[in-house]
């Protein structure tokens, strides 16, 4: 069951929709376009399947506003907290992606790690847990069948 919304530029398909990412299949009508509008932390992309579609993108540093032009096949992706719209100059059909991304550098570190020579703060290893490395005696599993009968 597909989960259609209507738009007045045409419509939309929610095909994922996670915190992470999201998926949507959009049909835009020829002349359609979308509300000026800006993500605050998604980032923003377009793939065209059918059509062709005008990415603008206003950029705040020059007063200046890009126009990419995407065919079958083209991509086009807006960085979060730029301002941006759309617009079918024929019926299109398109994929739009929306995602976050996690900062690389996210870790802040209070104590480094390294080898503590003065305490053993881990004194069983992953061996000891799982008995990696044991041998067993087949006869002393015989055997202890034949106890528990």
């Amino acid at each position: 069951m597909s989960i259609i919304e209507g738009k007045v530029w045409g419509t939309t398909i929610p095909l994922i929709q996670r915190p992470q990412i999201e998926l949507h299949s959009i049909f835009i009508n020829a002349g359609g376009y979308c509300s000026k509008h800006c993500h605050q932390s998604k980032i923003n992309a377009f793939y065209v399947e059918e059509g062709e579609l005008e990415i603008h993108r206003w950029k705040d540093n020059y007063d200046l506003i890009d126009v990419t032009i995407l065919y079958p096949e083209d991509v086009a992706i807006v960085p979060p907290g730029e301002y941006h719209m759309f617009k079918a100059r024929q019926s299109t059909k398109a994929l739009e992606i929306y995602w976050s991304e996690l900062s690389l550098n996210d870790i802040t570190r209070d104590v480094i790690g390294g080898i503590d020579t003065e305490y053993d703060l881990f004194p069983e290893t992953v061996a000891d847990l799982f008995g990696i490395g044991k041998t067993m005696d087949l006869g002393d599993l015989s055997d202890s069948i034949k106890e528990s009968k």
